[in-house]
């Protein structure tokens, strides 16, 4: 089970310093960075994230101003946890509702206690890897494992699988795009892939490209930010060599 953060931090390093800490922990993802408390708003609400990591030695005040905004958005806030080089901010922070007050220099022991109780507090679920496809009265029920990915057809969406075949379903891409699971990204107005089988992302043809069967799929720049996102997803994945 995987949880996903996002880390508000202008400064490089201790923004560095905490995901190297995370990173012993497989199952937290990082899916974002943000520098101020706007990008911060932007991305939470973007990513929807399970934690967020907030640096309030930067500007305290407006993080906590972003946090009461946070409450007109979303019905459930993420698990706050503030950092801070000293203890000033603690009161406020608890004030708002923060599950944790992390002070820097970052101690390996507290921050295992503190995501040991996030985990007990917040198991994950499993989530359903079944999606059921209906066409009038036909219902099919497909592994998500199977698509590679779902192309548009006018008011209808077609689903192209491993094994070569399509199944058509008579909902619009946009339906989709809200109910898979997050491996599914838009890239295009007519495409959605499945990132499990992405093998290549060429920028200066605007392609993707996927490990089976050689399948190229065109991005569009109004989903460049997704692909972006992907991109750096796949590297923190991949073994890095030098050219």
């Amino acid at each position: 089970m995987e949880y996903t953060y996002i880390i508000i931090d202008s400064d490089a390093t201790s923004n560095l310093q905490l995901q190297h800490h995370l990173e012993e922990y497989g199952e937290f993802i990082c899916t974002a960075h943000a520098h101020n408390s706007a990008d911060g708003l932007n991305s939470i609400l973007k990513f929807n994230p399970s934690i967020v990591f907030i640096n309030l030695n930067d500007s305290a005040s407006e993080y906590f101003h972003m946090v009461l905004e946070l409450h007109q958005y979303k019905k459930e806030l993420p698990i706050l946890i503030g950092i801070s080089k000293g203890k000033q901010y603690a009161y406020e922070a608890i004030k708002n509702n923060f599950f944790d007050y992390w002070l820097m220099p970052y101690s390996e022991f507290d921050i295992r206690k503190s995501l040991l109780k996030l985990k007990k507090l917040m198991p994950k679920e499993a989530v359903s890897q079944t999606i059921c496809l209906k066409s009038y009265k036909d219902y099919r029920y497909v592994d998500t494992d199977e698509i590679l990915y779902l192309k548009a057809d006018n008011n209808a969406t077609d689903f192209i699988l491993r094994d070569g075949s399509t199944i058509s379903a008579f909902k619009t891409l946009k339906t989709f795009e809200e109910t898979l699971p997050k491996n599914f990204i838009r890239i295009h107005q007519s495409y959605i892939l499945n990132t499990k089988y992405v093998s290549r992302i060429n920028y200066g043809k605007s392609i993707c490209s996927l490990k089976q069967d050689n399948h190229q799929l065109p991005f569009s720049k109004s989903y460049k930010e997704n692909i972006d996102d992907l991109k750096k997803l796949l590297s923190k994945s991949s073994i890095r060599t030098l050219n």
